[in-house]
């Protein structure tokens, strides 16, 4: 059975890069483009929604959401996808990659739709039917990351299998962009049709009635490439190493690569062996043989997102520091989106984008682990660079340097860990266990990720209780935040030496397959 298995692996193994290898990246990396589209959205959304729906007569400056109403816009969908990434991590182990991998995109899908259809007239109606919505845009979201990383690394060969489960990850940044262009066309659209004073002239007139469908329109956007990749997902064969290693159906297996590689593979009548040895999750065997490289991955995972989601907070007071976006009150509500957008949207093309590409460019070259470990190492220096002298970077003078070690910061988590936490679990853990241990990983990342929004969101308040956000208790400041963040990198420095290097090994050398069918 391991000769006749290992025959349609090889064959994977050995494929020369092909057209079908590219679809297979659109095809899977859809999920994530709606996942960055939809997070990179919402932060221009809340701004919308606290004008419209929270706005409060005679104030001198517009309404904004309280804070445990944007907590919990926010972090709806955060916790929607820790759930997913487990569950349908553990689903596609289970039943198959194939089968599980429709649920979740037609659940985000819908879910994105119904998000933006959120019913009723008060605020609280609205804001609970979308955050409603948005738990289970997240839960299908979720699902999406433990399904198309497995799927892109057992389809993918072993000279370029890193650059093709990490392109899957960059589509994030085609869905940031989208985003943002997409909130900045519509934005001038409405500002052009609907004519609208500053708040400070006007505070009432200065949020149009249409302003309520600004909103709903550029979240139900964010469903159309999902959809429109439904039916190529359907069509995808389940990964050859699925059916043989864990279904054990090495002769479906050979036929499904063959069509797909167009290449003729032989399959050998062997006589049936009894199915190797296994070991589940919870047994000694599996922690004797992956437990550091699952708490290698998890914790690298969750310390890197703390420092990543953090990020968000710092945005919005640098671009108003910088003068890109002027102060609230001189803007009506939809010239503050357009605004908004194009900050973010520059930000992004500049730091986010490039970083994510320069990992697939260089990931099969320099390896996982080193641009893991220069990353961390590198996010480290520019976050004490940024903290220790962070009163000289308020200065007025100081702002540009302060902006390019931010964004270098940025540039070095995903030309880093950002895009190697996500593509390392999807190749070291054997083939029945795979998309469970990566669900694992990415939903230690999601629970980073709500640290760093929220417990940073606290955190950064200054320490005179008078000066901080109304609602919000007194925190330790932005500076002693910075360099939290700092020590946060470090120890995914320290966290990256458990996790082994995968580049150029198949799947079953790393996972200790092959030496299981032989034991």
């Amino acid at each position: 059975m391991a000769k006749e298995q290992l025959q349609v692996l090889n064959a994977l193994d050995s494929a020369k890069t092909q057209w079908y290898h590219f679809t297979a990246i659109v095809i899977a990396g859809m999920g994530f483009f709606t996942d960055a589209y939809d997070l990179f959205c919402i932060s221009l959304v809340t701004k919308l929604l606290g004008r419209i729906y929270y706005h409060v007569e005679g104030s001198a400056k517009p309404g904004s959401l309280p804070p445990n109403v944007s907590a919990a816009v926010n972090g709806v969908a955060l916790c929607g996808t820790l759930a997913g990434q487990v569950f349908f991590g553990w689903l596609g182990d289970k039943l198959g990659r194939k089968k599980v991998y429709g649920m979740t995109l037609m659940l985000m899908v819908i879910c994105s739709v119904a998000s933006g259809l959120s019913f009723g007239h008060t605020p609280k109606s609205v804001v609970s039917t979308l955050c409603f919505f948005r738990f289970w845009l997240g839960f299908g979201i979720g699902g999406d990351y433990p399904l198309s990383a497995t799927i892109m690394s057992e389809y993918a060969n072993k000279k370029t299998r890193g650059a093709f489960v990490a392109a899957v990850f960059a589509m994030q940044g085609f869905g940031i962009l989208a985003g943002g262009l997409f909130a900045m066309l519509m934005s001038a659209i409405f500002e052009a049709k609907f004519k609208a004073p500053a708040y400070e002239v006007d505070p009432t007139g200065s949020t149009v009635p249409q302003a309520d469908y600004l909103w709903r329109i550029i979240l139900m956007v964010g469903a159309l490439p999902a959809a429109l990749t439904y039916y190529s997902r359907s069509k995808m064969p389940e990964t050859a190493r699925y059916t043989a290693l864990v279904a054990n159906n090495v002769k479906q297996a050979t036929s499904d690569m063959a069509k797909v590689l167009q290449v003729d593979i032989e399959a050998e009548p062997v006589k049936p062996q009894e199915p190797a040895k296994s070991f589940g999750l919870f047994s000694k065997d599996f922690m004797r043989r992956h437990g550091l490289h699952l708490l290698g991955t998890t914790s690298t995972w969750f310390l890197l997102d703390i420092a990543f989601y953090s990020q968000n907070l710092f945005q919005k007071d640098i671009f108003s520091a910088i003068g890109w976006i002027p102060s609230a009150k001189t803007m009506n509500a939809v010239s503050e989106v357009y605004r908004i957008a194009r900050a973010q949207t520059l930000i992004a093309l500049c730091s986010t984008v490039p970083g994510y590409w320069f990992t697939v460019a260089l990931i099969d070259k320099i390896g996982r682990f080193a641009i893991q470990l220069m990353g961390f190492f590198f996010m480290t220096v520019f976050m004490f660079a940024l903290a220790f002298p962070y009163n000289y970077w308020t200065h007025k003078d100081h702002l540009i340097g302060f902006v390019v070690l931010y964004s270098l910061t940025f540039f070095f988590a995903n030309f880093g860990p950002n895009a190697t936490t996500f593509v390392v679990p999807a190749e070291i853990f054997p083939a029945r266990l795979r998309s469970t241990c990566h669900g694992i990983s990415a939903a230690a990342g999601k629970l980073g990720a709500m640290v760093g929004a929220f417990g940073f969101l606290y955190l950064a308040q200054p320490q005179d209780k008078t000066k901080a956000e109304a609602g919000f208790p007194a925190g330790i400041g932005v500076k002693n935040s910075l360099i939290v963040l700092g020590v946060v990198n470090f120890l995914g420095l320290l966290f990256t030496f458990f996790v082994p290097e995968s580049k150029g090994k198949s799947l079953e050398e790393l996972s200790g397959e092959t030496n299981e069918e032989r034991n």
